[in-house]
């Protein structure tokens, strides 16, 4: 074999030029199929062939379909199997190297079926270049028989680059092509793929999703778009790994009504087996003349997109949680009781260097009083939770089960509550979030004030708590409807006294806020994503984090709880199936309001406005 040979497989297997006679690929250079996955398509070919007398032409939609597969599962890489650009050339019929001349076809294939090929486009003063560079082994077999003195007849392979560059110019397609089997002077626009980075690709094809079956995409493609729906014009990979398809195109329709009709044709071609999503176009910055952005479909199957069933682990884990969550309740309820408490007990959560624990039998009789405090933090947290089950039931939306977070502070941090199925819409997205908040606000605003009444009463003087007017400060909302409630006297002092419903209903405030600050997948995050979009959400969480780090939003328990988004809560929520189609202006406006009062509620007072208001008795401090 003479040095520099071009090991073209497509010239023969694959019908080309059949004057060449076709060579077995080299080791390592043409993946084999080792398990068989795309045997029906390799058959329809070679038949195809017999049948046509050997016409690639007419065979080379198959042809397609096989490497398509091959690609799909991971033996060979992906690369666009359109080789349009070679054929518009008119003037380019061959290329000849080393005496060797090989036709167009012939070039057209080896890009598609060599690892490595390199396509790369630029555009110069009105020129356009393609570059092709393809890897090319050879043998110096011939030459070692020829020339070798070691007669052991051992081949030795050899790579070179061959570059083959095609300038279209302004009065015609010429040919230029320079070959050197030395580094040429294009560089690749990458290296080549070694053996443990292809294990790996395909170790991760084996191990990711279960992908969209290709048969299922043609029939789809032929049978639910359409010229009055959707005019699908290509398609890309759909999802985080590209397990499904997205079809891209121009809308023939309202998009709400064509949605509506794609997604009850699908489930009569395809039964439960994939969800369809209406999103919007990527990198699109024109709009759709119907006006709105541009929209394309994305498939997925229903297994890959949807949220697995809750597993007996995480009922463990959610009730220990659960349990967690009342004892850190009662004990912010023992915690209230400060002034009552043995001096023991209170130097030991109180003085840093108090090193041995007093005796817990002391608590006891505390307890029964911190109970009101206990019942009313979990009121208000199986409140929030009543509120997104029944404002998911109506739209079947499923949740998952609550998973609280215990604090010692505010006896709870909130829940975690995942959907455990896909929303239908931004309108469900931002209902469903919004009405856990609401409901355990409307619960605690209520505590709060009949607390603050009470606190009042000259009947329920046995029932008071004494607790650090300064206390009031963390939050200029809460405390500026104290200062109107209780009166300037009252609040201008060392310690206030106030009923158990405050505290309960203060803390039941402040875990509501912080679960509506727009920051990821909490209450607050997600309403802000349905409201007003992902792009929203990544400015609004900027800020929301930034706020959190400075101590803005929150005072002491700003730390923790940003901590605890950025563990749990950080992660955007997934899109919805119709996720183009917008709220409205009045779920904007109700969004809007709920993050200025959660700003409200999280906001500190500052010393100087606390004197100047008479929230806490600042001079003693």
């Amino acid at each position: 074999m003479s040095a520099g040979k071009l090991s073209v497989l497509a010239s023969g297997a694959f019908g080309g030029n059949r004057g060449v006679r076709p060579l077995p690929p080299e080791k390592g250079v043409f993946p084999l199929d080792h398990l068989h996955l795309c045997d029906l398509e390799k058959k329809e070919y070679l038949n195809c062939l017999k049948s046509s007398g050997h016409k690639s032409k007419k065979c080379r939609h198959l042809s397609k379909m096989h490497l398509q597969c091959r690609m799909e599962n991971a033996i060979l890489f992906r690369y666009p199997l359109n080789c349009s650009r070679i054929h518009s050339q008119k003037d380019l019929h061959s290329i000849k190297r080393n005496g060797i001349v090989y036709n167009r076809s012939d070039i057209c294939r080896s890009c598609v079926l060599w690892r490595g090929v390199f396509t790369r486009k630029q555009q110069i003063s009105g020129r356009v270049f393609d570059k092709f560079l393809i890897r090319s082994s050879y043998s110096d077999n011939e030459e070692s028989k020829n020339g070798g003195n070691n007669g052991e007849g051992k081949d030795k392979e050899k790579s070179s680059l061959a570059t083959a560059e095609l300038r279209k110019d302004d009065d015609g397609d010429n040919l230029a092509s320079s070959t050197s089997s030395k580094q040429p002077s294009v560089s690749p626009m990458g290296p080549p793929y070694n053996n443990f980075q292809v294990d790996s690709f395909k170790l991760l094809e084996l191990l990711g999703p279960e992908k969209v079956d290709p048969t299922d995409v043609k029939i789809i493609k032929d049978k639910l778009f359409g010229y009055s729906t959707f005019w699908v014009t290509r398609e890309e990979p759909f999802g985080d790994l590209g397990e499904g398809i997205l079809f891209l195109g121009n809308l023939r329709g309202k998009r709400e009504d064509v949605f509506a009709k794609l997604q009850r044709q699908l489930s009569e071609i395809m039964g439960d087996k994939y969800n369809l999503f209406m999103v919007e176009e990527p990198n699109s910055e024109a709009l759709d003349p119907r006006g709105g952005p541009r929209v394309s479909f994305g498939m997925l199957r229903k297994e890959v997109s949807e949220p697995g069933p809750t597993t007996l682990w995480q009922y463990v884990i959610a009730l220990l949680l659960f349990l967690l969550t009342v004892g850190s309740s009662v004990e912010l309820g023992i915690a209230s009781q400060i002034n009552r408490l043995p001096p023991e007990v209170v130097k030991y959560f109180t003085d840093p260097n108090a090193v041995e624990p007093p005796d817990m039998q002391l608590l006891l009789p505390f307890v029964e009083s911190a109970l009101p405090i206990a019942y009313g933090v979990l009121g208000v947290q199986l409140f929030h939770e009543v509120g997104h089950f029944l404002a998911a039931f109506p739209r079947n939306v499923k949740l998952g089960i609550p998973y609280f977070i215990p604090n010692i502070t505010l006896g709870s941090f909130g829940a975690i509550t995942q959907f455990k199925s896909i929303l239908p819409d931004q309108k469900a997205k931002v209902d469903i979030s919004l009405a856990g908040p609401f409901a355990g606000a409307l619960l605690s605003f209520s505590m709060f004030v009949v607390g603050l009444l009470l606190s009042s009463n000259p009947a329920a003087t046995t029932d008071l708590v004494q607790v650090p007017s300064m206390l009031f400060q963390g939050s200029l909302l809460l405390g500026l409807i104290s200062r109107s409630t209780l009166g300037y006297a009252a609040m201008h002092a060392a310690t206030v006294s106030i009923h158990p419903l405050v505290i309960a209903g203060w803390c039941g405030l402040t875990t509501s806020a912080f679960n509506m600050l727009p920051v990821g997948c909490l209450d607050g995050g997600r309403a802000v994503q349905g409201a007003f979009g992902k792009n929203a959400l990544i400015a609004f969480g900027l800020a929301t984090y930034t706020l959190l780090g400075l101590g803005v939003l929150g005072g002491p328990l700003s730390l923790p709880w940003g901590l605890y988004v950025l563990i749990c809560q950080r992660t955007p929520e997934k899109p919805c199936l119709n996720d183009v189609t917008e709220v409205g202006t009045w779920r904007k406006t109700i969004v809007s309001l709920a993050i200025f009062l959660v700003v409200l509620t999280l906001l500190p007072v500052w010393d100087e406005l606390a004197e100047e208001l008479g929230i806490g008795l600042v001079t003693t401090l």
